[in-house]
């Protein structure tokens, strides 16, 4: 049996459609033996397909072939996850990097903030109006 890569890429979840699958290949996202792949790309049981996703490159190791779009459970039947230690820690970065709070008086404030700043300001605006 013989698969386009962008119907297995697909059939596999990687992409949500075949169109974005065959749009990474176009764009030179998807390799096989670290070169660029096109859409019509024949893959074969064996080959480590590589799927750049910024900032990571994914690897994936195909197990078998299908044309067929799987149930989620059924994808480690059909594809491994070969990715390396060291793109795995890329995600683990990026994950505590996206927790990080802004730098304290940049920007617009939090709604938190802005309550605080109003109960800050609340009484020098009523005795102002009490004066007048």
């Amino acid at each position: 049996m013989e698969t386009r890569i962008d119907k297995y890429l697909w059939a596999m979840r990687l992409f949500k459609t075949r169109t974005l699958a065959a749009e990474a290949c176009r764009k030179g996202r998807i390799f096989i033996k670290n070169v660029a792949v096109k859409p019509s790309r024949i893959i074969k049981v064996g080959d480590v397909i590589g799927v750049r996703k910024n900032p990571v490159m994914y690897s994936f190791e195909v197990l078998q072939l299908t044309e067929n779009r799987l149930n989620a459970k059924l994808v480690p039947e059909f594809m491994r996850n070969v990715t390396t230690p060291d793109q795995l820690e890329i995600i683990e970065l990026g994950k505590i990097a996206g927790n990080i709070q802004r730098a304290r008086g940049t920007g617009r404030p939090t709604k938190k903030e802005r309550r605080n700043l109003d109960e800050f300001f609340e009484p020098m605006f009523f005795e102002k109006e009490e004066n007048v």
